[in-house]
C-alpha cells in the first residue's frame, strides 16, 4: 500500500513545490507523510464538510488546491472555520495537502484545464517565468558523451518547449596532473595528461539540480567531475501564470458569454462589452487574474476569463478587450480533475474520489 509521502512525490512531479509564490504554503498541511493511503478525496477548498465526506468514503487524506493553513496560526481554539478544520483534520487522523500556485504556474495546471474546457488552440503561457532554469557545462571523453547525455535526459535536462534530449557539444583537449591519493581513470599519478574531451552544454529546470548532478557524476567514467553550473535568466516556456489561445472560430461577444456559460457550467459572469469586435484570441487565468489584464492586451487577446476583478478595475479594460469575470471558484473548481487524473493514473492500491461538496462560499440570485 503506498504512503502519503508517494502520493506526495506524484504531486510533486505534476507541480514542483519550487514554482509557487513567495506568499503561499503549498505542501502538507496535517498527517504524517509515513502514513499508509487508505483513499484519496480531491477538492477545491478543505473544509469541516469536505472532511465528514472524507470520513464517510474512508479517505485518510484530502489533497486540495487552496491550503486551508494559508497565515501563520498561534493558537487552535476553533474560533474560525480554519482552526476547526484542522482539529477535526487531526483528530480523526486526516492528512491535507495543498497544491496552490505552483500548480497555477506549471503549464499542465489549473490554466491548461480552463484552456481545454474552452476547447482553446495553439495555446501557450501568458507570462513565462524567468529564473527558474540553469545551464550545466561539463567535461567528458567523447566515448563517453553519449551515456553521460543520456543520463541527464533522463534526469530532466535538455527539456526545452516541445523538444527533448537537447545539448550543444564541442570537442577539445582537457590537461589535468593526478596527484596525492588520486586514482584516475586515465593517465597515472604525477604524470601531466592531455586528452581529447568534449565540451557538453545542457539546461534544465533549477529544482532538478540534484537529480542532474547524481545522474552526471554516476554515468561519467572520471573520479572528479568537472562542471560548472549557472542560474538563467532565460523565460522557462513551461513555468507561468495564466495561459492564452484561439477559439475554435471566432465568436460574436454574445455568442462567446454564451460558449463561456456552457463549457465552464456557470450560473452567471460579470463582463465588459467591446462593441461589435469577433471574440478569438482568449487569455485565461484560474483564481484571481486581474492584474494580467495588461499582459493580455499586450498580445492583443480579444477576451479575458478570470475571477476577482474589482470595480474600477473593470475601466482598465478601455474598450480593448472583454473581461469575463466568471469568479474565483468556477475557474479553479477543475483542478479537481487533474488532481483525480494523476493519481489514479498512479496509484491502483486505493480510491481517489472527486469531492461533492460545494464548497464555494458565493451565492447567487436571479
Amino acid at each position: 500500500m503506498a504512503t502519503i509521502a508517494e502520493v506526495i512525490q506524484v504531486l510533486e512531479k505534476l507541480a514542483p513545490p519550487t514554482y509557487q509564490e513567495s506568499y503561499d504554503n503549498s505542501g502538507l498541511q496535517t498527517g504524517d507523510r509515513h502514513e499508509k493511503v487508505t483513499g484519496v478525496l480531491v477538492t477545491l477548498d478543505c473544509t469541516e464538510a469536505v472532511l465528514d465526506e472524507a470520513l464517510e468514503k474512508g479517505c485518510n487524506l484530502v489533497v486540495a488546491h487552496h491550503p486551508v493553513i494559508f497565515k501563520g496560526l498561534k493558537q487552535l481554539t476553533g474560533r474560525n472555520y480554519v482552526e476547526r478544520t484542522i482539529i477535526k483534520a487531526i483528530q480523526h487522523n486526516i492528512a491535507i495537502y495543498a497544491c496552490h500556485t505552483n500548480l497555477d504556474n506549471v503549464h499542465t495546471g489549473v490554466n491548461q484545464k480552463i484552456a481545454q474546457k474552452l476547447e482553446l488552440q495553439n495555446c501557450k503561457i501568458l507570462v513565462n517565468k524567468p529564473q527558474t532554469l540553469m545551464q550545466l557545462v561539463t567535461f567528458c571523453p567523447p566515448e563517453n558523451t553519449a551515456e553521460v547525455l543520456q543520463a541527464m535526459h533522463q534526469a530532466g535536462a535538455g527539456q526545452i518547449g516541445d523538444y527533448r534530449n537537447c545539448s550543444f557539444q564541442v570537442q577539445g583537449t582537457g590537461q589535468f596532473l593526478p596527484t596525492g591519493n588520486a586514482a584516475p581513470a586515465i593517465g597515472e599519478v604525477g604524470t601531466l595528461e592531455k586528452v581529447p574531451e568534449d565540451r557538453l552544454e545542457v539546461l534544465f529546470p533549477a529544482h532538478l539540480q540534484h537529480a542532474v548532478l547524481a545522474a552526471l557524476r554516476q554515468a561519467h567514467p572520471y573520479e572528479e567531475v568537472a562542471h560548472y553550473l549557472t542560474s538563467l535568466e532565460n523565460l522557462n516556456q513551461e513555468v507561468g501564470i495564466g495561459m492564452i489561445g484561439d477559439l475554435p472560430q471566432a465568436l460574436a461577444e454574445k455568442d462567446f458569454l454564451a460558449w463561456l456559460k456552457e463549457k465552464m457550467d456557470l450560473q452567471g459572469l460579470r463582463y465588459t462589452t467591446v462593441g461589435d469586435k469577433k471574440i478569438k484570441k482568449v487569455a485565461v487565468c484560474g483564481g484571481a487574474g486581474s492584474f494580467l489584464l495588461k499582459d493580455a492586451m499586450r498580445q492583443r487577446a480579444d477576451a479575458l476569463v478570470t475571477g476577482d476583478f474589482k470595480y474600477h478595475e473593470f475601466f482598465d479594460a478601455e474598450g480593448r478587450i472583454m473581461i469575463a469575470d466568471i469568479g474565483h471558484y468556477e475557474s479553479e473548481v477543475y483542478t479537481k480533475e487533474i488532481f483525480y487524473d494523476t493519481l489514479s493514473k498512479n496509484f491502483a492500491t486505493f480510491a481517489v474520489y472527486l469531492s461533492i461538496v460545494n464548497t464555494n462560499p458565493v451565492r447567487y440570485t436571479f
